[in-house]
């Protein structure tokens, strides 16, 4: 049994799976279910594991261990460097102003972010959450996926550092005359 439970832990990724889910899909009492997690649980504790059992969000989830978390950051760095700056902006305005529209995220970075979108939706770090009822054509809305979680190690998107709004203020004399000479042409 622990082999199956670990095959659909495997499958469904980082959702997990709830108990009653599970028990549905094995069709087994609640009692073996209990004692196949316990088994679980007891092969995991065992340091020859990289990873555990873990009750998250009312759902169990297979995930690596602490100790693994040196050579994951080594290895989110690496993938890291693999997103450009541009993807980075999209992804920093998804994640702080989700859900958001195409249109909405085009307006912030000031060019269409089509490619981009549909780039990292392929990497799974944000997906279509709904459709903005309230605007005309009923455009997608986007929001960041757990892999955008998993990736940036947070445990959930209020994590985000805060964002210091800077405002610079004029003079009124800033307003009129410019910081630059004009060369006079002869």
């Amino acid at each position: 049994m622990i082999s199956s439970v670990e095959a659909l832990l495997f499958a469904v990724g980082s959702e997990g799976l709830s108990k009653d889910e599970l028990l549905d899909i094995l069709n087994i009492s609640e009692e073996e279910l209990d004692n196949t997690i316990t088994k679980m649980n007891e092969k995991y504790s065992k340091d020859d594991s990289g990873i555990e059992l873990k009750v998250l969000g009312n759902n169990y989830k297979l995930v690596t261990k602490e100790k693994e978390n040196e050579y994951l950051k080594s290895l989110a760095l690496e993938v890291s460097n693999n997103l450009s700056d541009a993807a980075l902006e999209t992804l920093a305005i998804i994640a702080y102003n989700e859900p958001v529209t195409r249109f909405q995220i085009d307006e912030i970075r000031g060019i269409n972010s089509s490619q981009m979108l549909r780039n990292l939706i392929a990497k799974g770090l944000i997906e279509v959450s709904g459709k903005d009822e309230n605007s005309p054509g009923r455009p997608n809305l986007y929001k960041t996926t757990d892999v955008f979680l998993d990736y940036f190690n947070l445990s959930n998107i209020s994590e985000l550092p805060e964002i210091e709004e800077q405002t610079e203020v004029l003079e009124d004399d800033d307003l009129y005359n410019s910081r630059y000479k004009e060369e006079e042409i002869l």
